[in-house]
C-alpha cells in the first residue's frame, strides 16, 4: 500500500493558520475520521502553529496509513519546541501528550520538526462507530433517529 502525502507550505503568520486546519479537515473528511479525532489533531497542530508568527515558511505534511494519521510540522526554533510552560499556561508537551498518540521532535535543516501521530477511531458503519464519535452522515448519533 502506498502512502499519499499532502504537503502544505504557508507563511508562518497567524493569518494563514486556518489554511492548515482546512486542509487537515479535508483529509479527515476523506478518511471518515470522527469529530473527536479530528479535534484532537487540530488542537495539536494549533499548539505547534502558535510557536511561530513570522513571514518565514512553515511546512505542514499530512498522511494516513493503516488507521493512523501522521502530521509533520516545521521548522521551529529548537528552544521554542523544548520550552516548559510558565505562568500557569499549558505547556506544549502536556497538550501533545493529551491529544496525540505519539509526538517526536527531530532536528533537521537547521530547525526542529515535530512529528505527530493519531490513531483513527473505528470507521463509519462498524459496530462501535457511534461510540467512537459522531459523524454528520449518521442521523441517529444526533438524536433525530428518523422519527
Amino acid at each position: 500500500m502506498t502512502t499519499e502525502e499532502i504537503r502544505l507550505v504557508i507563511p508562518a503568520e497567524e493569518d494563514f493558520r486556518p489554511i492548515a486546519h482546512l486542509v487537515t479537515g479535508g483529509l479527515a473528511m476523506r478518511l471518515d475520521v470522527t469529530y473527536d479525532d479530528l479535534d484532537d489533531l487540530q488542537v495539536g497542530i494549533e499548539a505547534l502553529l502558535g510557536l511561530r508568527d513570522d513571514a518565514g515558511e512553515l511546512v505542514v505534511s499530512l498522511s494516513a496509513e493503516d488507521g493512523v494519521l501522521h502530521a509533520s510540522l516545521g521548522p521551529f526554533p529548537p528552544d521554542k519546541v523544548h520550552e516548559v510552560g510558565s505562568d500557569g499556561d499549558l505547556d506544549l508537551q502536556r497538550v501533545l501528550d493529551t491529544v496525540c498518540d505519539t509526538h517526536e521532535v527531530e532536528e533537521r535543516d537547521g530547525g526542529a520538526w515535530v512529528e505527530l501521530t493519531k490513531r483513527i477511531a473505528a470507521m463509519a458503519g462498524s459496530a462501535d462507530g457511534e461510540a467512537a464519535g459522531a459523524r454528520p452522515e449518521d442521523p441517529a448519533a444526533f438524536g433525530d433517529g428518523g422519527a
